[in-house]
């Protein structure tokens, strides 16, 4: 080794193993696929609480992870010391809703396509799963899943209003009932027949009935 040899440096030798032009075309389409991606979700989400900053997130991740596999695909060497940093790397949000694991490695999956410069595979795969979490995601059942809590002096008004309700619903079943002295306290799954929700007050006024609520559910019903 000489004098030279010194100041020789790997790190500015690296500089040119990718080049602008494909650095800059796939962050331009990463960003795009994305932007997508967050207008898919944001338009398939049916949760309780949307959360933006979740689907700003895959925005992010679309154009980070195209950037990780650019680095990978240039280097050999670096692809083994990456598998290494990233197997200590570990997440402790929970995630809620099963579908945005959906859109997690969607938008990962479209980060490493992408740097692995197959466009056409990474276009036209997000636009078939983007129609079918359209198509799949945001239809709607025949009928609206509700949850009725009633409150009932006895055994009496609880018969009542179990056949008044078998008589303007679909479908009522009962989930739980809580009976103390004095009242009792059902809780049952109702599918309408239709969107109108009067039916409530007619229950809440009748006779030993004390209360009845109204819930809706977003959740998934079997059945």
């Amino acid at each position: 080794m000489n004098f030279s040899d010194i100041f020789k440096s790997s790190f500015l030798e690296n500089i040119t193993s990718v080049s602008i032009l494909d650095m800059v075309i796939a962050l331009i389409l990463a960003f795009g696929l994305g932007m997508f991606i967050f207008l898919v979700y944001k338009k398939t989400y049916s949760g309780v609480m949307y959360s933006s900053g979740f689907a700003t997130t895959l925005v992010a991740l679309t154009m980070i992870t195209t950037v990780v596999i650019l680095a990978v695909t240039s280097n050999v060497v670096l692809s083994l010391g990456m598998v290494g940093a990233l197997s200590i790397v570990r997440f402790r949000t929970a995630i809620k809703e099963p579908l945005d694991i959906a859109f997690l490695f969607w938008s990962i999956a479209v980060g490493i396509v992408l740097a692995a410069g197959m466009i056409p595979l990474a276009v036209i795969g997000s636009v078939v799963i983007g129609i079918i979490l359209l198509v799949f995601v945001n239809r709607r059942s025949h009928t609206n899943p509700y949850i009725v809590a009633v409150r009932c002096d006895n055994h009496d008004a609880e018969k009542k209003a179990k056949s008044y309700l078998d008589t303007v619903t679909e479908r009522c079943v009962v989930k739980s009932k809580t009976a103390q002295k004095g009242s009792v306290e059902l809780n049952l799954e109702v599918r309408l027949k239709e969107d109108n929700t009067d039916f409530v007050n007619t229950l809440a006024e009748l006779d030993g009935v004390q209360s009845a609520v109204l819930v809706s559910y977003n959740g998934d019903y079997m059945g």
